[in-house]
């Protein structure tokens, strides 16, 4: 895949009021860790039945220079993978750092993302319902620093390292850097990606600021979002 195609996933088109579609699906990833969760780790159910795009904040929370947008289900497939740094059906190595399968319906799976067209950078708000504790993405990410993912011929690094987790009310969190390096020479892309997680019941919340490159990551604004999300996860 080369480079402008990379970029192109990572816009947002609309196509008309009532259409639009994200692509926003990254060529590589490196991620660390185990797939499972440590012996004895519970967590809540997540919310039953409940439409998660209802506890999306809303695209007016995004302040200039990004442009909002809530993504329709059938994008959410395509841009959710980025968001890990390994493409849906990639084959990984280790075998055991490939993150858990997602449910991409409107009770599984809810995004928001606001592109800043001037830096092609793009901030991420995601809502997963999970059954599983956010220490067991912890426990995979720091067992995982450095993965290769390959699909279709194409071959990627992932790099992951846990920084400071974010202080803020809920049941867990946890900060992580990635970087996603594929292709050679001319043909070389860096993904750089700065995520905050935080899990409230059985919704994990996700904030990621991505771009290409090594710019310093637009982490104000990353935290204010990812703060108005988890904020208003734990009031529904």
């Amino acid at each position: 895949m080369s480079p402008a195609a990379r970029r192109t996933r990572l816009s947002i088109a609309v196509t008309s009021a009532a259409s639009a579609a994200l692509v926003l699906v990254g060529c590589s990833s490196t991620v660390t860790g185990s797939p499972e969760p440590s012996a004895g780790a519970t967590t809540s159910s997540p919310q039953s039945g409940v439409d998660l795009n209802t506890l999306l904040i809303d695209p007016s929370s995004f302040p200039a220079p990004y442009d909002a947008l809530v993504l329709p289900q059938q994008a959410i497939s395509q841009a959710a993978p980025d968001l890990s740094g390994i493409p849906a059906g990639a084959e990984v190595s280790p075998a055991g750092c490939k993150p858990a399968d997602q449910d991409f319906g409107p009770t599984g799976t809810a995004m928001i993302v606001g592109t800043d067209n001037d830096s092609r950078s793009t901030i991420s708000i995601e809502l997963t319902a999970v059954d599983e504790p956010l220490s067991a993405r912890k426990e995979q990410l720091e067992q995982c620093g450095e993965v290769t993912a390959t699909k279709s011929g194409a071959t990627s690094t992932v790099t992951s390292t846990l920084t400071p987790a974010p202080p803020i009310d809920a049941d867990d969190t946890l900060a992580v850097r990635q970087t996603v390096a594929s292709g050679a020479g001319g043909d070389a892309v860096t993904q750089s990606m700065l995520t905050l997680m935080a899990q409230v019941d059985g919704v994990r919340v996700s904030a990621t600021f991505m771009s290409f490159g090594s710019g310093t990551p637009d982490a104000m604004t990353l935290d204010e979002l990812f703060t108005a999300a988890v904020q208003k996860v734990g009031q529904s």
